[in-house]
């Protein structure tokens, strides 16, 4: 069986770590991108050394050009400036959608029928950039910001209550930084509401360091972000849409109408399949959720529009 195409842009730690779990799944062939000469193709030939221990057979194939990644099915896009200690993601916004720019024209000339996760922050100001240069429907540009925020929660509830992580399901709805919006009513243990299992001023806690979970990292590293649950994230991604998994994850997609929110991309929750996104599911929120999450779209719309006046 033919396996799939998955091409990774940007070979630092985020890139480096999915290719390598990309590898793991033993499912597709991998491309790993990245414009610093000998970076990337060290780490494939790394990676692709590691299988006969890890029991997988790869094709792993290290690029500072694009015409291996013909054909790819699939693209995860982390290339970009890091973010800093003490710098916004705000701040990132000129040099990455400049960069984001040109890898989404490189990819999509060669590969029409791709669909793109986008990993490189400001992440939903990113999804806007690659869906205006691509012109790909919708349902082929993602964000991947939701689910490396929910898994986030899922961590901090399964350490306070000393449950394994897979146990506990979250939503966070919202751009991925500082006005997302997590949803403990959407939160569960085993399928028992987490309000009913801890109070509410340790899930407000919660709440608030997933909130700046990306933040307490990069301020604990000093010289680097977070890197080994962005690249599971995106693989989880890659694998919901490879194997037509129809799961609900909440993702960065355009919204036109649902939620009350239109022309905007943010994190709401998505059905997940071959197509990519199938249908973004909305929830019933309450008032102040609500609130939030306009918000929080409105922070993007802002974004989105300085983004727009730098590619003009």
């Amino acid at each position: 069986m033919k396996r799939a195409k998955v091409t990774v842009v940007g070979a630092g730690n985020v890139g480096g770590t999915t290719a390598q779990r990309l590898a793991e799944k033993d499912t597709y062939d991998v491309v790993l991108v990245d414009i610093a000469e000998g970076i990337p193709q060290g780490k494939a030939l790394d990676i692709s050394q590691a299988g006969p221990i890890c029991g997988y057979s790869t094709r792993v194939i290290g690029t500072n050009g694009y015409a291996e990644t013909t054909g790819s099915a699939i693209a995860v896009i982390t290339s970009g400036m890091p973010r800093k200690p003490g710098m916004s993601r705000d701040e990132l916004l000129a040099t990455n959608a400049k960069i984001v720019k040109s890898v989404v024209s490189e990819l999509v000339s060669r590969s029409p029928d791709i669909i793109l996760i986008l990993v490189t922050n400001p992440l939903d100001a990113m999804v806007h950039v690659a869906r205006r240069v691509s012109g790909l429907p919708k349902s082929r540009v993602i964000g991947m910001g939701g689910v490396l925020d929910s898994a986030r929660m899922r961590s901090f509830i399964a350490e306070e209550l000393n449950v394994p992580g897979p146990d506990v399901q979250a939503m966070v709805l919202g751009g991925h930084g500082d006005t997302m919006v997590p949803l403990p009513r959407y939160t569960t243990v085993r399928g028992t509401p987490v309000s009913a299992l801890m109070s509410k001023e340790k899930l407000d806690a919660i709440v608030k360091r997933t909130r700046d979970g990306g933040a307490e990292i990069v301020g604990l590293l000093k010289t680097g972000s977070a890197f080994y649950a962005p690249s599971a994230s995106a693989v989880d991604m890659v694998e919901a849409i490879y194997k037509d998994e129809k799961r609900v994850m909440p993702c960065s997609v355009l919204c036109e109408g649902e939620y009350g929110l239109k022309n905007v991309i943010v994190g709401v929750p998505v059905r997940i399949g071959r197509a990519g996104v199938e249908e973004i599911v909305e929830y019933d929120l309450e008032p102040d959720e609500r609130t939030a999450l306009n918000a929080s779209a409105d922070a993007v719309r802002e974004l989105c529009a300085r983004v727009d006046e730098l590619m003009a």
